[in-house]
């Protein structure tokens, strides 16, 4: 089985950050959260700076080779949204095509899907 991993950009910025004077960015924290909620668990994470997506920050890529690969964002960096982030990606590592039923999504991921992209086509 394809190894899913949790892409998470920690360049993002959430709206206020600088006003908040903040030392590190919302990416950093939500990626240590998310790290750590992974920890023992049957997905890989790993740090991006900057998924392009700024206007949803913060950012995440869910994505494992031959299924499909999703952006999820617009997330407050959160133990609860680490925590979901992590359920739903264990859920596309489970799945045979990476897509996972509504029904089955956390809480904490619903409303925050970006984008859907197909599998990259295997080579001929």
């Amino acid at each position: 089985m394809a190894t899913t991993w949790i892409t998470v950009c920690d360049t993002c910025k959430r709206e206020g950050w600088a006003e908040r004077g903040a030392e590190v960015t919302d990416g950093v924290l939500l990626a240590e959260l998310v790290e750590a909620a992974a920890s023992g668990r049957d997905v890989a994470v790993k740090r991006v700076s900057c998924l392009m997506g700024c206007d949803h920050g913060c950012n995440v890529a869910v994505q494992a080779m031959g299924k499909l690969c999703y952006t999820i964002g617009r997330f407050e960096p959160t133990q609860d949204a680490a925590r979901g982030i992590v359920d739903w990606a264990e859920k596309h590592a489970a799945s045979a095509t990476g897509q996972v039923p509504y029904r089955e999504w956390p809480q904490a991921v619903k409303g925050h899907f970006v984008t859907r992209h197909p599998p990259i086509p295997a080579e001929e």
